[in-house]
């Protein structure tokens, strides 16, 4: 079956093709084409294609078992696909297509041999997946768009980078998911941003900033952040497609390049280690309309109308949206006051303690909106639509942000969601995001992240263990 007719670059791609197929035997030369896409969970799945495999890759797609999509993290399928009279999604464990986008191919540094690109993911038939992430992200744009505006997303990134000791690879230790590396700082901690912190660190973070910059990564700044062995990379803002793209990818890179040098890069919220601090993945946001000009841009001291409106539609919709900025039970346990990461909903001007930092300023181009609540764990591009869509409908219905928050731990303001079962119910609860997602993704979705929380809470923690079993 011809899948020629599904490329967005057509023309692009078979040049690419012929490039690919031309150089094969030329010295550095791409030998292994890594097809990708991003589940729902932000992690990268796919397969690797030898150079003899790509043609066909772009004139037929490439078929994966649809599980892909229906797995939580520890990679268990939670929907009954064997059952005729369940309510999965596909049944069977069918194929589904990766349809490749030209435009994202990439070259990888920590891979010599090896090329990467991205896909979107559809039914056999060409027909579109309603809940696969970058479809849904490209359909928020295109909502954005048919209303005369452009988002314009930048992101600020932060991760920890540890050395391990144990890696866990005897067969008990291969569980799902299987026990987690024992591991140990590679630097001191505690000195936000001070020059001899980044030069101990130097060797590993030019790898990973050389590493970003050679896959076109708008990198903007590399940065020694609050805790041991924490990073963060800021970046330049751009269209959300291609920011999600990028940070899918730049987290995939910085892991796999850590770990072949016998480190470990994670993106957790809050590990469970002593000291460690907490990784957030700021969001900075703005609208423009169709000929670029920034429409939170003030003319004076206030909010513009389109500012305040899209600030106040990420206050209205804040809970539910956390479902998608704060996917996973770990999540919860990095909302804690004075800690430069939220715990309240509201906004403040250049306030870092504020859920919603705005920095704006008259003739400012550059004014913007941060969202500071979201953390590491995201898929980007459900992170990204839920931005659009929240701040759109603030807009849409003419909402005006309330005042901003002088003290944004203040107990009188209401508080972001305790725990990931609370942002699941307001997720399921929301009108908004059932009407503009559709019941069948509210309903996919809060399947996959239940399963979680299920898992979660029927784990007996070690809490219980010391409180209850010499005490009882």
């Amino acid at each position: 079956m011809a899948q020629a007719g599904l490329l967005k670059h057509p023309e692009q791609a078979m040049a690419l093709v012929e490039q690919i197929e031309a150089e094969a035997d030329t010295p550095g030369a791409v030998e292994t084409l890594r097809l990708v896409f991003t589940d729902p969970h932000g992690v990268l799945r796919g397969k690797t294609l030898t150079v003899a495999a790509v043609r066909s890759a772009f004139t037929s797609g490439v078929r994966v078992p649809s599980t892909l999509l229906l797995k939580d993290l520890s990679h268990r399928t939670v929907f009954p696909v064997w059952s005729e009279d369940g309510d999965a999604p596909m049944h069977g464990a069918g194929d589904i297509l990766m349809v490749p986008d030209a435009t994202t191919f990439q070259r990888l540094p920590h891979s010599s041999h090896s090329a990467m690109m991205q896909c979107d993911v559809v039914h056999l038939s060409g027909a579109p997946i309603d809940f696969a992430a970058r479809g849904l992200l490209q359909q928020a744009v295109d909502r954005l768009a048919q209303r005369g505006m452009r988002a314009v997303m930048g992101l600020e990134v932060e991760f920890q980078v540890f050395e391990v000791t144990d890696p866990a690879l005897e067969h008990g230790d291969t569980t799902m998911p299987g026990r987690a590396p024992v591991t140990r700082a590679v630097n001191q901690g505690y000195q936000f941003l001070t020059e001899s912190r980044y030069d101990a660190a130097e060797h590993i973070l030019d790898e990973l900033r050389r590493a970003a910059q050679a896959m076109g990564m708008p990198l903007r700044t590399v940065e020694i952040e609050m805790g041991p062995s924490q990073f963060e990379f800021t970046f330049a803002p751009g269209d959300p497609v291609a920011i999600a793209d990028m940070a899918v990818t730049f987290r995939t890179m910085v892991r796999e390049t850590c770990a072949r040098r016998g480190l470990l890069a994670s993106f957790m919220p809050k590990p469970r280690l002593a000291n460690a601090a907490a990784n957030g993945w700021h969001i900075h946001q703005s609208i423009t309309d169709e000929d670029g000009r920034n429409l939170m841009t003030p003319q004076d001291t206030g909010l513009t109308a389109q500012a305040s409106g899209w600030i106040a539609g990420l206050i209205a919709h804040a809970n539910a949206a956390c479902l998608a900025t704060n996917p996973t039970v770990n999540s919860y346990k990095r909302f804690s006051a004075y800690q430069l990461a939220p715990n309240r909903i509201g906004w403040g001007h250049d306030n870092r303690g504020a859920m919603l930092r705005a920095i704006m300023a008259p003739a400012d181009a550059a004014s913007r909106v941060e969202n500071r609540a979201a953390d590491s764990s995201v898929n980007p591009y459900f992170a990204l639509a839920f931005q659009i869509i929240a701040g759109l409908d603030g807009i849409e219905r003419g909402l005006s942000a309330p005042q901003p928050l002088s003290d944004p731990y203040d107990a009188q303001a209401d508080p972001l969601p305790g725990s990931l079962i609370q942002a699941i119910e307001a997720f399921e609860g929301s009108e908004l995001f059932r009407d503009v997602l559709g019941v069948e993704f509210v309903s996919y979705l809060s399947r996959l992240k239940r399963a979680e929380w299920t898992r979660y809470i029927e784990t007996i923690s070690q809490w219980e263990q010391d409180e209850y079993f010499d005490a009882l």
